[in-house]
């Protein structure tokens, strides 16, 4: 390795992973839910937060909705 690096000649440009950042947010989720996803991430070494994600993910992406029917 060199002891320095001349960046000065190099041309900017964007970030081609701008649209994969992520945005904060915070969320209450019950005890049982964030159980099962740290469950599935010792089991497969992800972690439950990003496992978490993914779920979400295919449920945009497939236009999942929840079918709920109140009880009156």
């Amino acid at each position: 390795m060199r002891d320095h690096y001349d960046f000065s000649k190099m041309k900017a440009r964007k970030n081609p992973y701008i649209k994969y950042l992520k945005q904060p947010v915070t969320m209450r989720l019950d005890t049982d839910s964030v159980d099962y996803f740290k469950s599935m991430s010792e089991e497969s070494g992800i972690p439950y937060q990003t496992l978490i994600n993914l779920y979400l993910r295919d449920c945009a992406l497939n236009h999942r909705k929840l079918k709920i029917q109140w009880k009156s």
